[in-house]
Parts: C-alpha cells; structure tokens; sequence
C-alpha cells in the first residue's frame, strides 16, 4: 500500500502573521516599508519568514495592487547584445541603471530587431516609464510605446513634440570637428556613416537620401559636414558619402574600402562614429596608408578605444546621458521642468588628423 506523503504547504502572509500575532500589514511592511517596524521587529519577522518557507509578497499581485512595476523600460531598437557591444551604448546604459539605482527602480530592456517589427514586445513590458534610446522617427515600436499611458524621455533621436529628450548639438559639434579639417588644409574629402533608415543601405548616400534620413542624428551630423566645407567652397553633391547599417568596426573597415577604392586621391575620411573610424584606421593600415601622413581620419564619440589611440573625434558624456533621461523620467512631475536637456561636448585634437600631404610628398613618399 502506498504510504501518504504530507508536504507542508508554503507559509502565507496570513499564516505568517498568526505565527507572529501580528498583524498582515507588519508582515507586509517588513518586506517594502522597513522603516515603519523597529529593527528587532523586522528582525523577528523576517527569521520567522526563513523558518516557515514564506518567500516574501508576491511582486506580481503587489504590480497589480499598486499599479505600479518599479521599473523603467530601456527601448532599444537593436538586438541585445548591441547594449554590451557598443561602448556608447553601453555607457548610456550604465549612467541610466545609476538612475534607476539612485531611485531604488529596476531596469528592463526591451530590444527589438532592426529588421523585424515587434510591437508586442513593448505592449508586454511590465514598466512605470520608457526611455526611448537613439531610434528613427518612423519607427513602429516608438509608436508603441507612445501609445500607452506611461511618461517617456527620448534619447538622441528622435525629437517628438510634447515628449522630454535628451541629446546633444550634434550639427554644431561635427561642424566644428569639420572646420578643424579645413584649417588643416583639406578639401577633398569622404564620409562614412551609420545607418539613415530603416531599409538596408550598404553603399552610396546621395544627397536626396541624406536629407529624406529618418535618423535625425546622422542627418544632423551630415549636414553640419555639409554646412562647413560648402562654406569652404566644396560642392556637397561631390563628397562621397558612404552608409552602413550595421554598427561595426568591420562595417567601417568596409565602408572605408568603398569609398577610397571609388576616390584613393581622398585625403580625409570624415566619420560619424568612433566605432565606424576604428574599421577605417584598420582598413588604411591594410592598405599601407600611414594615418594621418597619408590619410586622416576622424570619428564621433569618445569611445575609450579611440581615446587609447589618440583618435581625433567629439566627446560626448554617454555616461551623463544615461543618468539625465533616467532622472527626467524619474523625476517628480513638473509642468514648468524642461523638456528638453542638451549635454556639452568636446572636440578632441588627437593624432589622426593632419594637413594633406602635397601630390609631391605622394609621388616620393613610400
């Protein structure tokens, strides 16, 4: 005959509080109000918890009580490992869970494919608030996340009437990083870029493409390019410009590729992005180009690996971006606050720019 099994059933708040002759909300504010209980209480309340199994209030039915699911939703329109990837990303990342920790919230990332549309994703995040990081202006999961009724602070891009952000002057920092070059002497020139768009684009960017971009950033960025050697009497239309969808250092080793192959009497290689740049120096290094004898290149970002080499390129403080859209959100709700905040950057002279060399310097270099 088989013997009987008793298994104890799991402790609960009620039998909890009975063992204790407490009441349930003592229970209860041992776990989420500590400071309502004298420490010897919540000691005693909590050993007891260990001593009858009782694993704490469910986090599920307190969500569904208060409303509330103590934590912000991080919408990255890239796959998840890109967070740990990209150094940018990853210090915007950081500086944003700084923010959550300092107001005792969680962070809950919610990547989506690039190339596949996912609103659901964003429709199932149990979170109090969004922080939108660096998407195009036409994409769906933005929408998404518009549509329900949480607060929202944008990263970067896009800008979006009525919803906070917070980015930098990326037109005006690229410009002046382009008038640098100018001052050194160069006037024929080409530009590697990231991503304009949702459609794949590994090639040439006309003009009309460059200024349809759905990613304000890169447009930005391209037009203050555009804005500095106009002025310097360079027609824009002739500078070629080559995209990449892919964020990578292979992409801009490829990219680079491209674009000397198309032009080799280039004399500068204008990048919007430290990672795009670290492909170029690569590429020219293959090529036998010394850098920036031969060939200058500059990025965008400050990334620490660019910074180790000397890479001439715009700082911006990821890391600070990170902590000023979670305090933006998190913070208390203000009518009169700003909506929008922008970060200084910094130009940074390092090692990979230089004057052009001369067509003699050329002919009997090595």
């Amino acid at each position: 005959m088989a013997r009987s099994m008793h298994v104890r059933r799991p402790a609960t708040l009620a039998s909890l509080a009975a063992e204790l002759g407490v009441s349930r909300t003592t229970v209860s504010n041992a776990y989420n109000r500590p400071d309502q209980l004298s420490p010897e209480l919540r000691r005693r309340v909590l050993e007891t918890a260990r001593r009858l199994g009782y694993p704490g209030p469910d986090p599920v039915a307190r969500s569904l009580r208060t409303r509330k699911a103590g934590a912000v939703g991080l919408l990255l329109t890239e796959n998840l490992s890109y967070a740990f990837r990209d150094p940018a990303a990853l210090g915007f990342l950081e500086g944003l869970a700084l923010a959550c920790e300092d107001a005792g919230q969680g962070l809950h990332l919610v990547p989506v494919n690039p190339e596949r549309e996912d609103v659901a994703a964003v429709h199932r995040a149990g979170v109090d608030g969004f922080v939108v990081y660096s998407v195009p202006d036409d994409d769906p999961h933005l929408a998404a996340v518009l549509s329900r009724p949480v607060p929202t602070v944008v990263a970067d891009q896009p800008i979006v009437d009525g919803v906070d952000r917070v980015g930098i002057d990326d037109r005006g920092a690229i410009t002046a990083l382009a008038q640098r070059l100018i001052a050194l002497g160069h006037r024929r020139v080409g530009v590697v870029c990231m991503r304009l768009a949702r459609d794949r684009n590994d090639g040439f960017a006309p003009v009309e493409r460059q200024h349809a971009a759905h990613f304000h950033v890169q447009r930005a960025r391209l037009a203050g390019i555009a804005d500095a050697f106009t002025i310097a009497g360079v027609e824009w239309s002739r500078v070629p410009v080559v995209e990449r969808f892919d964020h990578s250092t292979a992409s801009g080793a490829s990219a680079a590729a491209q674009l000397l192959d198309s032009d080799p009497q280039v004399t500068a290689l204008v990048c919007t992005s430290d990672i795009l740049a670290l492909g170029a120096l690569a590429e020219a290094k293959r090529r036998g180009l010394r850098v920036p004898q031969d060939l200058t290149i500059t990025g965008f970002d400050g990334i620490p690996d660019g910074e180790r080499i000397g890479l001439t390129t715009v700082r911006q403080p990821v890391l600070e971006k990170g902590k000023a859209a979670g305090k933006l959100l998190l913070g208390t709700v203000d009518p009169t606050r700003p909506r929008e905040i922008t970060l200084e950057t910094e130009l940074v002279t390092g090692a990979t720019a230089a004057p052009p060399r001369t067509a003699e310097e050329r002919w009997f270099g090595p």
